[in-house]
């Protein structure tokens, strides 16, 4: 409890050396981007986003709607082009932590479990336990295609026409990258109050909506109703599917760490 109650973002590395990386990233957010700037993250780091960086963050620990955090794990865990397509109507940059350890990329088969409990068809088994790396260290085909892959590797693996890598800490502990050719139209939507839902006049509890455009895209990433089952892939079929939120999954269960 006490240990909880105190949370550390500084730590010392084995030769005593002190790991100030995510302080650093959250100032250099902070200092370097627009005060309107929005970051995607998975939840952990939100009130770290909001409170050190002074940026909107779009989850946090509070964040109690499961659907919008299996939307933030279904970007971070799908192919590039499809993580594209709904974050630049959500964010203007992402943040991950790397580096080994618990960083996102260990953290990712999580994101990938919670997207598909509701985005049918996401992974092609129901706890996607074919997301993640094989024994002999390689990971599976659902991984290596995903954008949360190309975010924590040693160098990020693009692609450079849909995100522009803009930081990386002094450590290599935390990676942002810019999401490119933001959708102006659902900027706007998202920041005009009249848009926003909440429980009465001037109350804190504001639900809120999506723009109409990222709804869309939300609807047909394929949501499926609450304890039914995900969409089957066939065998064979793997990562072949052009349709959004496809599975890319495959190999053999038993050898996933």
């Amino acid at each position: 409890r006490y240990h909880l109650s105190h949370p550390q973002i500084l730590f010392k590395d084995g030769r005593g050396g002190l790991i100030d990386d995510y302080r650093e990233a959250y100032w250099w957010g902070r200092d370097n981007t627009p005060v309107d700037a929005r970051v995607l993250s998975w939840w952990d780091y939100g009130y770290q986003i909001s409170g050190i960086a002074k940026r909107t963050t779009l989850a946090d620990g509070n964040t109690w709607n499961h659907e919008h955090i299996a939307l933030l794990g279904l970007v971070l865990t799908a192919p590039p082009d499809e993580a594209h397509a709904l974050a630049r109507h959500l964010a203007d940059y992402i943040l991950v932590w790397t580096g080994g350890g618990s960083d996102d990329l260990g953290k990712s088969g999580h994101m990938a479990r919670i997207a598909t409990s509701v985005f049918g068809g996401h992974c092609a088994e129901s706890d996607c336990n074919a997301f993640g790396v094989y024994g002999n260290g390689h990971p599976s085909p659902s991984m290596a295609a995903s954008l949360i892959y190309r975010l924590c590797g040693s160098s990020f693996g693009g692609p450079e026409e849909l995100f522009r890598e803009v930081y990386v800490s002094s450590h290599g502990k935390v990676r942002v990258v810019q999401v490119l050719g933001v959708d102006d139209a659902s900027r706007r939507w998202a920041a005009d109050p009249a848009h926003r839902e909440c429980d009465a006049p001037g109350s804190w509890y504001c639900p809120g909506r999506y723009p109409p455009q990222l709804q869309r895209l939300v609807d047909a990433a394929g949501r499926r109703p609450a304890g039914s089952a995900p969409a089957a892939v066939p065998e064979g079929d793997a990562g072949d599917d052009d349709d959004f939120g496809a599975a890319a999954a495959g190999g053999d269960d038993a050898e996933v760490a």
